[in-house]
């Protein structure tokens, strides 16, 4: 048997240098540190600064007995809000709202009906938005940001009820204000990666129109039915 035959392995065999090698290794790293650490100030800044949208704290709706009666035709009819804020009987046809639930909000939206996570609709009712101020709800309504600063997933179409009359957003606050309170705790929401991070790009789209809503400036014209 002839003995095994080694060929040393060396880049000078393939003419490749060795120095311009480390150079190219050398870049290509600082290149991708860059890049994570872009990456990382860019996560860092979504989700600790935004959505960055200001509450109108001045703002203190009337409740008139016309804003109420209005505002409990479009949560009902229209911007159909009780539909996701009380409880239905997904055993009957057309899932019904069950009676005595209105506004106590817990109605789930998982991973099993297509969304990215598992959400939970508020009760808004007077217990939940007891210790909500006017501006914190119409900010809610039409930028989809809680209380607390955090976005909600649009579950509730508030890129649509950015658009809408002011005062039509007003009734909507009259009407919940008065519903009867109902003593109830929805779960905690939670979208899965990376709709937790997006999702607070989706309320910063808002602002610019809210903002507007708030100094009265945009001028739409309110549907009349």
């Amino acid at each position: 048997m002839f003995p095994a035959l080694v060929v040393p392995c060396s880049p000078l065999l393939f003419g490749i240098n060795t120095k311009a090698m480390k150079k190219v290794f050398r870049i290509l790293g600082i290149f991708l540190l860059v890049v994570a650490l872009i990456a990382g100030v860019a996560i860092t800044y979504i989700t600790r600064a935004l959505p960055d949208i200001p509450v109108q704290a001045d703002l203190k709706v009337e409740i008139t007995p016309e804003r109420v009666a209005r505002g409990e035709y479009l949560a009902n009819h229209v911007c159909v809000c009780m539909d996701c804020h009380s409880t239905r009987d997904w055993n009957k046809f057309s899932a019904p709202l069950v009676p005595g639930t209105l506004g106590r909000g817990g109605e789930k939206f998982d991973q099993s009906m297509n969304f990215p996570g598992t959400f939970f609709s508020k009760n808004i009712t007077p217990f939940g938005l007891k210790s909500w101020s006017d501006g914190e709800i119409y900010r809610a309504i039409t930028s989809g940001v809680s209380k607390d600063g955090h976005p909600f997933f649009p579950v509730m179409p508030y890129p649509n009820y950015n658009r809408m009359d002011i005062e039509d957003v007003y009734s909507i606050i009259a009407y919940v204000r008065g519903l009867p309170e109902q003593n109830n705790t929805p779960g905690t929401s939670a979208a899965v990666f990376p709709v937790n991070i997006i999702a607070n790009m989706f309320s910063f789209q808002q602002m610019k129109l809210y903002e507007l809503d708030s100094t009265d400036e945009r001028k739409v014209p309110t549907v009349q039915f």
